[in-house]
């Protein structure tokens, strides 16, 4: 039985996030995110909807719910305007699939160990518990 030190676990996590990095997913989203920064309609909304958001916290700070609401009404309506611009669609898209793959990877980790914790302590992986239960009838 071999025995890995948390130094050997972080550089094998390293190179997992190596190779994660260069897959299709990573590198999709990569090139999506370069067009965003450089596209003027996408930059000049998130601009606006970062102003307003500075200026929805000054309000609700004064108490000022009328403009607040009103200004909230403008940050939705410059976000749904964001959101139908195709390259946005594209780039959430893509931030959701990379996403994907680290919740993926992240519970299979978890699985793995929580299974290879109950083999090796003798418990029972069906239901889920490291020991037999003293109280199971065997059935």
């Amino acid at each position: 039985m071999s025995t890995y030190t948390k130094k050997d676990i972080m550089n094998e996590a390293r190179n997992l996030a190596e190779k994660i990095a260069d897959t299709e997913e990573v590198d999709f989203f990569k090139r999506a995110e370069l067009q965003i920064n450089d596209h003027l309609r996408v930059q000049e909304i998130i601009a606006k909807i970062k102003s307003l958001q500075k200026e929805a916290v000054n309000l609700k700070h004064y108490e000022k719910t009328e403009a607040l609401k009103a200004t909230d009404d403008k940050i939705d309506e410059l976000q749904d305007e964001l959101d139908n611009i195709p390259l946005v669609q594209e780039f959430k898209q893509s931030q959701m699939e990379v996403n994907e793959l680290l919740q993926m990877v992240s519970n299979t980790i978890s699985n793995t160990v929580t299974q290879k914790i109950i083999e090796s302590t003798g418990g029972d992986v069906l239901k889920g518990t490291t020991t037999k239960s003293p109280f199971s009838d065997g059935c």
